[in-house]
């Protein structure tokens, strides 16, 4: 009887409805999506690459300029930079621009926890970008503050460290620098302000081209404000300490 009852309910049961979903439509054997996902990693994988190769030949090729000179010639129609070499520009300068910019230089990997974290309990007054990241920024990308391009940041900048020794990122920076409207690099900027070679900058001018920096287009190095000039003595004050407590080693021969 149970058995009977058993097959009468089995009967008695509706067959389970199949799923009304339509398979996923193939393109040539291929999901649409897969077929697309695939491409987009392949373009990045090249785009890195290709990437990846332009910041390894910057190591001992000079570049020709950055985004934002670029944009800078456009806008003026033409900029005044002439590239030098490290070696011909007064030690001073390189010491005076990380004792302002990037006093750590030497001993990190691309990024100053220490200012990042300053730079934060701040409220962001307090900049934290290492010169490294500052060549990833001028170089390679555009100014401005999204996501996107500190991201893109944050990837470049230990690449460059990776590639590039300490010496040659002080190099390109001082050579990539906006030291006035249409002024870029050292060399250009020397001449601009004091009519003088890099090689020939003393200790209070290489200060006082560093103490521009953070704004170039609203100060002067030859005709200081009161701003300028506390700022400059700092620098010098910096670039003489890290000269004797071995910061400045990595960039020096």
């Amino acid at each position: 009887m149970a058995r009977q009852a058993k097959k009468s309910t089995a009967k008695g049961r509706k067959p389970a409805r199949k799923s009304a979903r339509k398979p996923t439509r193939k393109v040539g054997g291929v999901r649409p999506f897969h077929w697309l996902l695939g491409w987009a990693l392949r373009i990045v994988l090249v785009v890195a690459l290709l990437f990846t190769g332009l910041v390894a030949l910057n190591a001992v090729v000079n570049p020709a300029g950055g985004v934002y000179m670029l944009r800078e010639r456009l806008r003026l129609g033409e900029i005044d930079r002439q590239w030098v070499d490290l070696q011909d520009v007064a030690p001073v300068v390189a010491r005076s621009v990380v004792a302002a910019e990037d006093a750590n230089f030497c001993t990190h990997w691309g990024f100053d926890m220490s200012a990042i974290r300053l730079a934060i309990a701040d409220g962001g007054r307090r900049g934290g970008s290492t010169l490294t990241q500052q060549v990833a920024k001028n170089l390679y990308l555009w100014h401005g503050r999204s996501y996107v391009r500190k991201a893109a940041e944050a990837v470049i900048t230990p690449m460059i460290e990776g590639f590039w020794s300490k010496r040659r990122i002080v190099e390109v920076y001082l050579n990539i620098a906006e030291f006035d409207e249409g002024v870029f690099g050292i060399e250009a900027a020397s001449h601009h302000y004091f009519g003088v070679t890099p090689a020939k900058l003393t200790d209070v001018q290489a200060a006082r081209l560093a103490a521009i920096l953070p704004s170039p287009q609203s100060r002067s190095a030859s005709q200081p404000g009161e701003y300028v000039r506390r700022q400059s003595a700092r620098i010098r004050d910096g670039a003489a300490t890290i000269a004797r407590d071995g910061r400045a080693a990595c960039f020096e021969d």
